[in-house]
């Protein structure tokens, strides 16, 4: 197995497999920031940064399973996007 798929003919297909990679290790981050509130705060919490990672890392991720015509990843992180951006209007109704 290799890091690009033997199917890249042209920089379009590396520019999405980057696009891809920083869009996962943008959706990955939420975890990072939310250990460390949760370290600060010396209980486990879940901050408001954590809902926006996720948002815009699933529509980055959304945006590469369409191109990529993957139909499990596209069902998986649309459903993902509408509980993150519930998430954030609970959180603003509460307040």
């Amino acid at each position: 197995m290799t890091l690009f798929p033997g199917n890249c003919v042209n920089f379009q297909d590396y520019a999405w497999i980057g696009f891809g990679l920083f869009s996962q290790l943008l959706f990955a981050s939420r975890f990072i920031v939310q250990w460390i509130v949760s370290e600060f705060q010396k209980e486990s919490t879940i901050p408001v940064s954590f809902w926006y990672l996720s948002i815009f890392g699933s529509i980055g991720l959304l945006a590469y399973s369409i191109y990529r015509k993957d139909p499990v990843f596209i069902i998986g992180q649309t459903f993902g996007i509408v509980i993150y951006f519930r998430n954030l209007m609970l959180i603003r109704n509460s307040q």
